[in-house]
């Protein structure tokens, strides 16, 4: 599963170089995990780039690769403490955003996270979004995070930038 994700995003940016005007993104953001994610780890961040193609005036779509890093939390069970490893992702996702108007848009990513760390098989991963354009080139956003795995789900609330870069 791993190989045929990354043979597809190795073709979906093969063929975006060839295609209709574009813009390259690069984010980075930090996060708080939360619900059973948040029992496990204390903090995150998440970087990404993407190439987001003009479907219409109000429109972008395209595909983005991340990478996702939540740091291990010290659990004291009462006998002991005990350290939680590191948990990392990397999402390989279609991207959509809708422009509100000039300085606010929605978007999703959807797509599939691999997981990195060990015992970590990764899952469908969703981050529904939204931005507050400050500048041509810089956007906040503000995202929910979730990767689908047996049994659970790991979600990150996040907030960070999104740089356009031309």
């Amino acid at each position: 599963m791993k190989k045929i994700a990354l043979f597809t995003l190795a073709v979906i940016f093969g063929l975006s170089f060839g295609q209709a005007q574009g813009d390259f993104t690069a984010g980075i953001h930090g996060g708080l995990p939360i619900g059973d994610a948040g029992d496990l780890a204390t903090f995150a961040i998440a970087v990404e780039l993407g190439y987001l193609f003009d479907v219409s005036d109000e429109f972008k779509a395209g595909p983005t690769l991340g990478y996702s890093h939540s740091f291990g939390e010290d659990i004291d069970t009462g006998f002991g403490t005990f350290e939680v490893d590191d948990i990392q992702f990397l999402p390989i996702a279609a991207a959509g955003r809708f422009s509100i108007t000039d300085e606010f848009s929605l978007g999703a990513d959807l797509g599939y996270a691999i997981g990195i760390n060990d015992g970590n098989d990764g899952g469908f991963y969703y981050a529904p979004r939204a931005a507050y354009s400050v500048s041509e080139a810089i956007d906040i956003v503000l995202a929910y995070r979730g990767v689908s795995l047996d049994g659970g789900s790991w979600d990150i609330i996040s907030l960070g930038l999104e740089f356009g870069i031309d």
